[in-house]
């Protein structure tokens, strides 16, 4: 009995997952270097879609659900990086004319 016990806490805690913090700081900059960038002007439709993510992994972040948010501060790094860099090639092109 002692074994059965033993074997259900170590196979239930091995499914734990720690908290995304890399991935958070690292969305977390990416969307400011977008807005830095004006992305919000120049990519509305990236810099949405990366708030989007965050917002969601901040929720899944906040209930626990480490796993979920992990893959949405992902989502949300690299659209934030998109709008960044589609920010800074519609500067580029208005720069240009």
């Amino acid at each position: 009995m002692r074994y059965l016990l033993l074997a259900t806490v170590l196979i239930i805690t091995s499914c734990v997952i720690d908290p995304p913090r890399g991935e958070y700081s690292l969305a977390r900059a990416a969307l400011e270097a977008a807005r830095e960038a004006d992305a919000p002007k120049y990519s509305p439709g990236y810099w949405h879609r990366a708030r989007t993510a965050y917002r969601k992994a901040q929720n899944f972040y906040e209930n626990k659900q480490h796993e979920d948010a992990q893959e949405y501060f992902k989502r949300a790094r690299i659209f934030a990086e998109r709008a960044e860099n589609s920010a800074h090639l519609a500067r580029a092109k208005g720069d240009e004319y």
